[in-house]
């Protein structure tokens, strides 16, 4: 799972102004596919779907409360599944974003909250995210991810919420709590799996990403010492199950040879003993069709001669 914030620029992402050019950006696909008749998603947040992209923008620009003209108004941020991630939330495009809906809704935005460590709840993010389903310069087949709009103060317009500070969970100073991005990520991740049921692989997790990155000599040796040792653990797991699989298979093999056997054997005996039936039992068949013939009577010649 790769989540980044895109730095705030002069362009796309300027959001020290109003949200209009950030929020037709993220339209411009959905004319391309309504023009090839394919199935596309509208704005949604925490408890709606569909949501218009008027009504987007004029709900994030009107919610600036005690902001000077030069302080971000929101933030944007990018949620993108890996292939193997995106099998997972589903077979189709539809599936797999009703799945990134509820992972966002159910994960990723209530972890968001906690990170400030100001007692937030999803309730109090004010939030709107879009899905698209391609990504330039990307070779994959599946590229499903989705666009995070996040409003810089909070459902009340009160409290101020920046996820791109450096203070983590301060309790002294002017600013309390602060925002624990790499915390965000792992949490987010470990969610993800909890909610798919997905067997995350040590290299594709974001504790080893970090360590290799940022970690010590000695932690990537750990690191790497672990990973060896899971690859062997799961080799001989898999052969595990392969031996498994090929008793099984010569059981139902074995069993399935039983059988034609026994049954060759059975109609053989129904044979012979048909064959020494035959023998014992007189031939009837014909008694009826073929009737015994009866002896012909012998007429006597009449003797020749003189009677007295």
């Amino acid at each position: 799972m790769n989540i980044d914030f895109p730095p705030p620029s002069k362009g796309t992402y300027n959001n020290a102004g109003s949200s209009r050019r950030l929020c037709s950006y993220l339209e411009h696909e959905d004319m391309e596919r309504m023009e090839q008749g394919i199935y596309t998603e509208g704005f949604f947040n925490l408890t709606d779907d569909s949501l218009y992209k008027v009504d987007v923008i004029k709900d994030i620009d009107t919610n600036i409360g005690q902001l000077m003209k030069t302080d971000a108004k929101f933030y944007a941020i990018h949620v993108s599944p890996s292939e193997k991630e995106l099998q997972r939330m589903g077979s189709t495009e539809q599936e797999q974003a009703e799945a990134m809906k509820r992972y966002i809704r159910e994960v990723f935005i209530p972890e968001y909250a906690k990170n400030f460590n100001k007692g937030l709840s999803a309730e109090d993010i004010k939030f709107f995210g879009k899905i698209h389903f391609n990504r330039d310069r990307s070779n994959n087949e599946l590229n499903m991810h989705c666009h995070l709009i996040v409003i810089r103060k909070d459902q009340t317009n009160k409290k101020k919420l920046s996820p791109l500070t450096n203070h983590k969970n301060t309790k002294k100073g002017a600013i309390k709590g602060g925002f624990d991005r790499t915390n965000l990520f792992r949490q987010a991740e470990q969610g993800f799996d909890k909610l798919f049921g997905y067997n995350r692989p040590l290299t594709e997790s974001f504790e080893y990403y970090n360590t290799m990155k940022n970690g010590s000599i000695s932690e990537q040796f750990n690191m790497q010492a672990q990973q060896i040792s899971d690859e062997r653990k799961n080799t001989q797991e898999n052969q595990q199950v392969a031996s498994f699989e090929n008793k099984f298979a010569y059981k139902q093999e074995a069993n399935l040879s039983n059988k034609i056997e026994n049954k060759q054997n059975s109609t053989s005996s129904d044979l012979g003993l048909s064959s020494v039936l035959g023998l014992l039992t007189p031939e009837t068949g014909n008694s009826e069709d073929e009737p015994i013939p009866k002896k012909k009577k012998i007429k006597k010649k009449p003797k020749w001669g003189f009677r007295r």
